[in-house]
């Protein structure tokens, strides 16, 4: 009796540390018209959502150059920190969606030549497809954006440029985009010989976080809750150094972390629990 005691506690307490663990999808896919592809994307699902039937917030998570949808699993460990985050209390259970745009081109914005529109599939596309598939609340106010260098760009300019999609926007050691026009018209230049300059001031102006955040009406400047997050040795720091100064001046409301690291996977583990509480806040209703 006393052994069939201990194997059923055995399996009880096996049973509830299971129910705590949530699951990673990394394989998924959808296809896209604008992009004539197959576009792949992975999704975290909370520890319970196969148990409960309601519907859950959302985090798009973007990773950096050089990864792909399974860049925040493989490095980032989003699995373990975002259950941890979860069972400690500092997070909301939470659907995190991380899409790739690593294939086919690189990067998250509408090409200037406007042949590989990877902006317009993200919104028309990718964010329809997931919120229908799972269980996501589709309101403002349950959605979020992150993400780190290249997709901490993507973090940035999608929030700017959709305020009224997102409740809070977290980049990390973000690529914040040309500092000046002159920086936009040289890296334009180097594959656009040809390139107009009204073309690259329309880009510059759509793709520059200081040029948007200089630009911001004064009626979007409490639109987004801002965690902005870039470590004191990383090449991006002046960049969003001054984006933070810019947001001061505009009187945006908006959280800026300085720690010590570089641009590495050991910052961005740290900075993600701090990313899913500082969200959570808003899904929480703060």
């Amino acid at each position: 009796m006393k052994i069939f005691y201990t194997i059923a506690l055995a399996v009880l307490f096996g049973a509830q540390a299971s129910a705590q663990t949530g699951k990673v999808l990394d394989n998924l896919s959808l296809p896209s018209k604008l992009l004539k592809a197959e576009r792949k994307f992975a999704v975290y699902l909370p520890p319970d959502y196969a148990t409960s039937e309601r519907s859950y917030p959302v985090l798009y998570l973007l990773h950096g150059a050089g990864d792909d949808h399974t860049g925040w699993v493989q490095f980032g460990e989003v699995l373990h920190i975002a259950d941890k985050a979860i069972s400690e209390g500092r997070a909301t259970p939470m659907i995190i969606v991380m899409p790739d745009a690593n294939t086919g081109r690189r990067g998250y914005f509408n090409d200037v030549k406007g042949d590989w529109n990877y902006e317009d599939f993200f919104f028309t596309e990718l964010m329809p497809y997931v919120e229908k598939k799972f269980r996501i609340k589709g309101e403002k106010r349950y959605r979020a954006i992150a993400g780190l260098s290249m997709g901490g760009g993507g973090s940035f300019m999608y929030a700017l440029h959709h305020p009224e999609l997102f409740s809070s926007a977290c980049p990390l050691s973000a690529s914040t985009g040309p500092i000046t026009l002159e920086d936009a018209k040289r890296n334009l230049l180097r594959n656009n010989p040809d390139i107009a300059d009204s073309t690259v001031e329309r880009y510059y102006n759509r793709h520059s976080a200081l040029a948007l955040i200089n630009n911001m009406p004064d009626d979007r400047k409490k639109a987004v809750r801002w965690y902005i997050d870039c470590g004191d040795d990383d090449f991006l720091y002046e960049g969003n150094s001054l984006v933070h100064i810019a947001l001061r001046k505009k009187e945006v409301p908006h959280e800026f972390r300085v720690r010590d690291g570089g641009h590495t996977w050991t910052y961005w583990r740290e900075s993600l629990p701090d990313v899913l509480a500082f969200i959570s806040q808003a899904f929480h209703q703060y």
